[in-house]
Formats: structure tokens, sequence, C-alpha cells
């Protein structure tokens, strides 16, 4: 087979003027029958066949045309943004490590239901004496009714830090002695702010599972990422009955003197 290849090659490049004389059967047979390998004996065959190492086909290639062919890469990666014009055109913007750009992240925390404002500088105090206020407020799927000073545990909230300072803006309503506002469903004007003061885990809570007569028993246990807000201020109401309870005090208790 290999020589009629080459005999065809020849002919189609010219190379070869005229075709081979085809050969005599006899002679045809003979050199078939002298070609043949003659066979082994059982042990030989055997020895070979253990002896014989794996054939291994590898593409060798030299470190020398490794480091031209990087060297070629190089030129072109250097080069193709000249040649096609695309040199001058700006880059987009990297994203964080985090995958979300600054305006992904408002995005999700306004979804849930807050706006980080802020780390808690060294010299502020943002708590404040207790003022008799409530206000309901919805932070993702939950709703709490908080007052100035209240501590609560919501779902771990995202892109936001201890000591950081955030703004609920789902305020649902709003209560005091002198009035209540009911939102519908939101207060626009209302909202609570809050500081960061710690994320947490919840109690573990065991998950068991069996089927009866299969040999299936599965215990799994789960903890709750949990962060803790502190209320510190709640606007969006009219406190002026405060300060008036507070001028009032006074004068009640020198009267009864």
């Amino acid at each position: 087979m290999a020589t009629r290849r080459c005999l065809l090659r020849l002919l189609t490049r010219g190379l070869a003027p005229h075709a081979p004389q085809p050969l005599a059967p006899a002679s045809i047979a003979a050199r078939t029958l002298t070609s043949l390998p003659r066979p082994l004996a059982p042990r030989a065959a055997a020895a070979s066949l253990r002896l014989s190492p794996p054939r291994c086909h590898f593409a060798t290639r030299s470190s020398d045309d490794e480091g031209d062919d990087e060297e070629h890469y190089e030129d072109e990666e250097d080069g193709s943004g000249d040649e096609w014009g695309e040199g001058d055109e700006e880059t987009p913007a990297a994203k964080p490590p985090s995958g979300k750009t600054e305006e992904e992240k408002l995005a999700e925390a306004n979804e849930i239901g807050y706006k980080v404002v802020g780390p808690l500088g060294a010299d502020e105090k943002p708590f404040k004496p207790y003022e008799p206020v409530f206000a309901v407020v919805q932070i993702g799927s939950h709703q709490f009714k908080v007052s100035n000073g209240d501590s609560i545990f919501t779902e771990r909230l995202k892109f936001c830090d201890v000591n950081d300072k955030l703004v609920l803006n789902r305020v649902l309503m709003l209560g005091s002695q002198a009035q209540t506002i009911i939102g519908r469903p939101i207060l626009t004007d209302a909202t609570v702010h809050a500081v960061v003061e710690e994320h947490a885990l919840d109690a573990k809570v065991i998950i068991f599972k069996k089927k009866r007569r299969k040999n299936y028993r599965r215990t799994r246990g789960h903890r709750q990422e949990l962060t803790k807000l502190r209320i510190t201020n709640i606007e969006g109401i009219d406190k002026s009955f405060i300060q008036q309870e507070g001028t009032d005090k006074p004068e009640s208790a020198a009267v009864a003197a």
C-alpha cells in the first residue's frame, strides 16, 4: 500500500514519466511468502509479551521552540491593538472582588430595606435617652416594632460591618401618646436610624430525618447567621409633647410639695 501511494504521488507531480511494469504472479507469491514472519514458539511468544515495553507516543518539543513561540505570541499581543486601532479604546471598569458594583450593592440593600451611611466616628455619640415613640419597620421579610434604644436581631445584612450606621427606610407605622401614623404601605418621610453592633450565629437547630424500614437516618445541624442592630433614633413624628411633659413635671412636683 505504501509503494502504491508513493507512486501515485510521483505520477501526480510528474516526476515518474512511465508507470512500473507489473510483476509476474509467481514472483509476487514468492515475495509474500518470504516476507511473512515465522511463527514463534509458545514460550518465546509469552516471553516477548512479558518483556515488550508498552508503546507510548509523546510529542517531543525542545525548550528553544517553546521560547520562540512565546516570544511570537507576545509580539502578536503587543501589536494587535496598534494594528487594528483598539489600543486607544477605554477598558471597562473592573468590578470589585465581591462581583458587584456600588450601584448594585445600593440597589440590593434598598430592596431589603436599609441603607449604609458609613462607619461610626470615634467621638460620635448616637445613643440618646429613651423617648416614648415606637415604629414598625420591615427588614427583608420580617417586621419589627422598635423604640429608641432597643436592640433587634435580623438575618445577616450584606455590605455592612460592625459599627456602621444604617438608615431603615421601610417604615410601616409610627406611634406615640399623641398621634399614630399608618403608611400605605410605607411612610416616605419616616426613617429609623440604627447601628450595627455585631454579626453572630443563632443557636444550633438539629434536623433529623428518618424513613422506617428503609435504614435511612440523616442528622444535620444549622446555625442561622444574624446581625444585631441597636436603634438610635426615630424620625418622622412630632415629639413636641415630650418637651411639654418635661416642663410640666417640675411644676407638678412643686405643687405636690
